[in-house]
């Protein structure tokens, strides 16, 4: 289990998972701040981040290389995001896209100390109003609790993914709904990506998420 510009180490007690920072001597979310090997090391919290999660949950592949575009639907604050950005370093870039106002404002505040990270105040559910500012991507990212979070997901995959690119989908399945298993849930989340894409990994995330799931795929 490899994943550019992560540290991940394990003992008895206690996982730790880390990027090296592309933007030495920042720090966004008060996260603890090691060296390793001589540059910084930023831990990144499973409990704070799905793709962290599914990392401390054994997933084997992300799609994520160092230089990648990203399209990250769902950035929030920017926490996972900024982790990203690391992981793709300054060649790359993550176009991060939100629809509140007061929390893109937030992420404003961390995209002006990277470079590589790009805020959009948008709507997932219509992929065509933000075409202007993003360009076909390596990886599309979605983080959104929606009852149709599954179908905005391919609907953005089918405009902006590239051939052969990944997706990373992170699914809370009281979200989809409250009535049935959370198993049930992912079982129908899956049927409907295969429809369109290849399941490469998939991971749930308890005990660090309750009652979510991470997939990732790869588009054909």
């Amino acid at each position: 289990m490899s994943f550019p510009n992560v540290v991940i180490a394990k003992n008895r007690k206690k996982m730790f998972i880390g990027t090296f920072s592309s933007y030495p001597g920042t720090r966004h979310f008060e996260e603890i701040v090691k060296v390793v090997e001589g540059r910084e090391v930023r831990e990144w919290s499973p409990q704070r981040s799905k793709i962290a999660a599914a990392m401390a949950k054994g997933i084997t592949q992300l799609g994520i290389k160092e230089g990648g575009v990203v399209l990250y639907l769902g950035a929030s604050h920017g926490y996972t995001a900024s982790f990203v950005s690391d992981m793709i370093g300054k060649e790359g870039a993550v176009f991060c896209l939100d629809h509140a106002p007061r929390v893109v404002r937030d992420l404003v505040f961390v995209c002006e100390k990277r470079s590589n990270m790009i805020p959009i105040l948008g709507d997932a559910y219509l992929p065509d109003s933000y075409g202007l500012f993003v360009p076909v991507v390596d990886v599309v990212v979605q983080d959104i609790a929606q009852r149709d979070q599954g179908e905005i997901f391919l609907k953005n995959c089918a405009r902006y993914l590239k051939h052969g690119g990944f997706g990373i989908l992170s699914v809370k399945a009281r979200s989809v709904d409250v009535s049935k298993r959370p198993q049930e849930v992912f079982k129908e989340v899956r049927a409907l990506l295969e429809k369109e894409m290849i399941v490469a990994d998939y991971r749930e995330l308890g005990p660090f998420e309750k009652d979510h799931c991470l997939f990732v795929c790869k588009k054909r």
